[in-house]
């Protein structure tokens, strides 16, 4: 019997709508199925990179008037020292995830994708997706269902090559933004151990403020205290949101993909939300899906988007595990941020490769010019 859809996506957070955007825009049948309503929110910064905005737009996505507010560049802050570097084309934007999703849903619904909400998947039968009083065929099953994906477990694909966890937690502030720049300030708890926070306008009058430690313990309000600056900054601010929590992960799987079964976002491995690229990460995975399903719909299409998710994360993988490296050693973060804000051309060639506009041996030189810098310190 033909399959009910070419695509059904269990999951419907970003990675499953622009899964369900990237399948529709090659022409294929697709469903989107979720426990959950549409306006999903979920514990994370809110800051999309140039990158991240452009490839909404390949997608058709736009988000509506007046929603969200730009930052021009990056701002680290950290043992007395500020650096700033602006990106070396276009501009982030700072967005409300629940916003971001209603744009997502909308967009995928013109496309003509059937949005299953409120639908609860409890299980895989072949190539039949059984939800709780229904049933649909489907040519292939992509998993978009989170970091504790279930479509993991069900096929088969938990094997990880790594899996190390930190926390994070988020808050709005209805304050005016006092920095054109996406800030992240680095510091440590009372037992020394790392944290950041990353404070991104959202708005005219809101901040989102989010804060990512190794503690799960650990709430904004017994770490802003060691950011003095920034809690100054917020004292008497109104919070706009509840704190919202979450896990984040370097996360990577040793496969991805079964014959008839694909993993997307977070369902796929993740890398640690200091880059702020797992939402562009999701969008590029998506499309390298949906391409590899129109080109080659047959025997193999599968196994070549298993080559191209591990492409894929190679470079904001490389990101993460250097800056966390900086955030574990205060002496070297200290030492970094010294050099970075005497060369500032640096921090702007990092910044250039962390968005993707510069390739990665371009970054040797700047790599090797840091390491300099951090040698003949005083």
């Amino acid at each position: 019997m033909s399959p009910d859809f070419d695509v059904f996506v269990i999951g419907g957070g970003p990675a499953g709508l622009v899964t369900a955007i990237a399948s529709a825009q090659c022409g294929l049948r697709v469903a989107v199925a979720d426990a959950w309503g549409p306006g999903i929110d979920k514990c994370c910064g809110e800051g999309l990179m140039p990158d991240s905005v452009e490839a909404l737009g390949a997608l058709g996505v736009t988000l509506p008037e007046g929603a969200g507010y730009p930052f021009p560049g990056i701002r680290f802050l950290g043992n007395g020292v500020s650096v700033d570097a602006r990106f070396p084309a276009g501009t982030g934007i700072g967005v409300r995830r629940t916003v971001l999703h209603d744009a997502l849903s909308a967009e995928a619904a013109r496309r003509g994708v059937e949005q299953l909400w409120k639908t609860r998947v409890v299980g895989l039968n072949g190539g039949r997706v059984e939800c709780e009083g229904r049933s649909f065929r489907a040519q292939w099953i992509v998993g978009a269902d989170g970091g504790q994906s279930a479509v993991r477990k069900w096929s088969g694909l938990e094997a990880c090559r790594r899996d190390e966890r930190r926390y994070g937690f988020r808050r709005h502030y209805g304050i005016a933004p006092w920095s054109e720049f996406m800030e992240l300030y680095w510091g440590e708890d009372e037992r020394r151990e790392e944290c950041q926070v990353y404070v991104t306008p959202v708005g005219p009058q809101e901040v989102c403020v989010a804060l990512l430690s190794r503690n799960p313990q650990l709430r904004l309000d017994q770490a802003l205290p060691w950011f003095p600056q920034l809690a100054q900054r917020l004292s008497g601010a109104p919070a706009t949101s509840a704190e919202r929590g979450g896990v984040t992960a370097s996360r990577q799987l040793r496969r991805v993909c079964t014959e008839r079964i694909a993993l997307v976002g977070d369902a796929s491995g993740s890398v640690d939300a200091i880059t702020g690229e797992g939402l562009c990460l999701t969008f590029h995975q998506a499309r390298a899906l949906a391409r590899c399903l129109w080109e080659s719909p047959g025997a193999g299409s599968l196994s070549r988007y298993e080559e191209e998710h591990r492409r894929l994360r190679r470079r904001p993988a490389f990101m993460a595990d250097l800056l966390l490296m900086l955030g574990r050693r205060s002496w070297l973060r200290r030492r970094t941020l010294n050099v970075l804000a005497a060369q500032q051309s640096l921090f702007s060639g990092m910044l250039a490769m962390h968005v993707g506009a510069l390739p990665p041996v371009s970054f040797a030189a700047n790599f090797l010019a840091l390491g300099w810098g951090l040698l003949t310190q005083a």
